[in-house]
């Protein structure tokens, strides 16, 4: 994956939706000196249906703030979609767009967009409207004329988005060695204490509750595809 970068946004629907991969590059990124930032869509109010809504969201906002830090991550802004039923359209691209025009990135991070997982399971509306939103929001930030209102409030223009990484793609053809990364990339999900013991609950045995275990499997899966190395796999799209 190209390093001729300095800074990037990473957006996504869920607090834990890094954790679950691309947060070991994050923890690569920040440690040679690059500058990430974090932009989550809700607060993952709706992942647990242990509590409610509220309850949720003012507790995984505090885990992601702790992941996020695990990887070297400063900057997290938290918008207020509504977990599980985030629409595509204006009021998202407008969203997104503010926060790429805030914060500058030179490139953009997020989640599976696409329909299917590699694994053929379906993809949550969430990640599916956020991705697509991103795209969009990337030209949106440099066009004067769109969303003119973010001008009018300080926020200029920026043009300077080379491409979307996009994390757990089946069609990723790029990787980020994550080689020595592994303890932090663990801590960082594991910081979602509250979502894995959920999971672990629905079922002993769940994968996605087992955070060394999970990541392990998946850095030995894409490093079988990148020569062996431990990596994680990103699709770049340019914008």
């Amino acid at each position: 994956m190209p390093d001729d970068w300095q800074r990037a946004l990473a957006v996504v629907a869920h607090p834990d939706d890094l954790e679950y991969g691309p947060a070991l590059a994050v923890a690569a990124w920040t440690a040679a000196g690059r500058e990430v930032a974090y932009l989550m869509v809700t607060r993952g109010q709706a992942g647990m249906d242990t509590l409610t809504p509220d309850e949720a969201g003012r507790i995984r906002e505090e885990e992601e703030i702790r992941a996020a830090a695990l990887v070297g991550v400063k900057e997290i802004e938290f918008l207020d979609h509504p977990d599980g039923t985030i629409e595509y359209g204006l009021p998202l691209r407008r969203d997104i767009a503010a926060a790429i025009r805030r914060h500058r990135p030179d490139i953009l991070v997020t989640l599976n967009f696409h329909e299917r997982w590699r694994g053929g399971d379906w993809n949550s509306p969430d990640h599916r409207h956020v991705g697509r939103a991103l795209l969009d929001a990337a030209s949106d930030a440099g066009n004067r004329w769109i969303f003119p209102e973010l001008t009018a409030e300080g926020l200029e223009p920026w043009k300077g988005v080379r491409y979307v990484a996009v994390g757990g793609s089946p069609f990723a053809g790029h990787a980020v060695d994550v080689t020595g990364f592994m303890d932090q990339g663990v801590a960082a999900l594991e910081a979602h204490r509250s979502y894995l013991d959920y999971l672990d609950d629905l079922g002993p045995g769940h994968p996605m509750a087992n955070a060394r275990g999970f990541l392990e499997k998946k850095v030995r899966t894409f490093g079988e595809r990148f020569g062996g190395t431990q990596a994680i796999a990103f699709e770049l799209i340019g914008v």
